[in-house]
């Protein structure tokens, strides 16, 4: 498998993965957000610093609150 496939598989921007719904722990464990355990995740979220639902009491996220929290961590270059 190549790079760019394992990448691929990993984007949760296309197809059916728009309507997925994932754990703090799947967001670790794919690598989707710059944390290593799924308490750090929980505990953002606890505190409102992370984008995600938090229906009946469990927290998920959506495709979307994933693309707005990588876009919390971007850095802007100089010269823009």
């Amino acid at each position: 498998m190549t790079a760019m496939a394992t990448k691929a598989a990993h984007r949760p921007e296309t197809g059916e993965a728009e309507f997925r719904r994932w754990t703090p722990q799947e967001v670790v464990d794919r690598q989707l957000l710059p944390y290593r355990s799924a308490r750090i995740v929980r505990e953002k979220c606890y505190r409102r610093e992370l984008f995600c639902h938090r229906d009946g009491g469990r927290i998920t996220f959506t495709a979307d609150d994933l693309r707005r929290n990588n876009e919390l961590g971007a850095q802007v270059p100089l010269s823009a």
